[in-house]
C-alpha cells in the first residue's frame, strides 16, 4: 500500500468481508439470545447489514473497481469470540450479556473502519462515496447505542442476579 487510495481500497475490501461474514453470524447470535429484545436487535441489524453490503457494492461501483473482499482477521476473531460465548454458556441472562459485549465489539470495530474510510474518501474528494459510508456509520452507531441500552436497562442486571443466585 503505497498511497492513501491503496489503503482506502484495502480497508474497503476488509469491511466488505466483515459485513458479509456478519450477515451469516447475526442469525446465530439472535438464535442464541434469550431476551426477546436482544433477539430482535440482532435480527433487525442483520437486515441492515445486508443493506451495508449492498451500499459497499455501490461504493465499489462508483470507484470503478470490482466488489471484492479481503479476509479480515479482526472480524474473524470477533465472530469466534461470540461463538465461544454461545458454546461456553447456558441460555439465559449471562449468555445474553456476553452476546451484547461481543456485538458491541463488532460495532466498535465497524465504527472505527467506517470513520477512517469516510475521512479518507473526503480527503480524496470522493464526497458521494463518503455520503454512502456515512449512512452506514450512522446505522452502526445506532446499533451500538441500542445494544448498550439493552445491556444497561435489563440484561446486565439480570446476569448479575443470576450470578448471585448461583
Amino acid at each position: 500500500m503505497k498511497s492513501l487510495n491503496d489503503l482506502f481500497i484495502h480497508f474497503l475490501k476488509d469491511v466488505y468481508y466483515a459485513e458479509r461474514q456478519l450477515v451469516q453470524a447475526l442469525p446465530k447470535m439472535a438464535d442464541a439470545a434469550q431476551a426477546p429484545e436482544l433477539k430482535q436487535a440482532f435480527t433487525e441489524h442483520r437486515e441492515e447489514t445486508v443493506r451495508h453490503t449492498e451500499r459497499l457494492e455501490q461504493v465499489f461501483e462508483r470507484l470503478g473497481i470490482p466488489a471484492k473482499a479481503v479476509v479480515c482477521e479482526a472480524i474473524k476473531g470477533l465472530i469466534e469470540e461470540g461463538e465461544e460465548v454461545i458454546k461456553g454458556s447456558e441460555p439465559g441472562p449471562v449468555r445474553d450479556a456476553g452476546l451484547v459485549a461481543c456485538g458491541q465489539a463488532v460495532e466498535h470495530y465497524e465504527i472505527a473502519r467506517y470513520g477512517a474510510l469516510i475521512a479518507w474518501s473526503e480527503a480524496s474528494d470522493h464526497h458521494d462515496v463518503a455520503t454512502l459510508l456515512r449512512r452506514t456509520l450512522d446505522e452502526e452507531k445506532k446499533a451500538d447505542k441500542l445494544l448498550n441500552e439493552l445491556a444497561t436497562s435489563r440484561i446486565n442486571r439480570s446476569a448479575a442476579a443470576t450470578a448471585k443466585g448461583a
